[in-house]
């Protein structure tokens, strides 16, 4: 049996710029415009998945649900025992924030992965929807 995790023997190792130009190259990203218009519509879940610190630094977005990064998965999983109460199905857009955009795109590929395909996550992360003029709250 083949170890996935080795890959190929004569694969290059991938690094991060291609790796994110590959995975979003799997989805559509959202803008901060859009993404605002989206929750007034009740269409999409805002998730911010930045860090404690960033999070007391810059404030936070009202009505968007709160997942350390490293529990997202388990937190957004629709048939996941530990799921979060907005987690109802894997039709629910979920649009994933981090504090600049880079961290929220490898989060919405895994979401894609567990079935979620219409995850994206916002271009410019936190700080675009910040600089767009869009509620936050300290």
């Amino acid at each position: 049996m083949k170890d996935r995790r080795a890959g190929d023997p004569g694969e290059q190792p991938v690094g991060i710029d291609d790796l994110l130009e590959r995975v979003r190259e799997g989805y559509e990203r959202i803008e901060a415009r859009e993404a605002y218009d989206a929750v007034l519509a009740g269409d999409a879940l805002l998730v911010d998945i930045r860090y404690a610190a960033l999070r007391e630094r810059d404030g936070l977005i009202p009505g968007a649900l709160v997942v350390e990064r490293n529990e997202l998965e388990w937190r957004l999983d629709p048939r996941g025992s530990h799921r979060a109460p907005e987690a109802t199905s894997h039709d629910l857009r979920v649009v994933v924030i981090c504090n600049e955009g880079y961290a929220s795109s490898l989060a919405a590929a895994s979401l894609h992965q567990l079935g979620l395909r219409r995850a994206t996550d916002l271009v410019g992360g936190f700080q675009a929807w910040k600089a767009a003029g869009l509620p936050t709250t300290l």
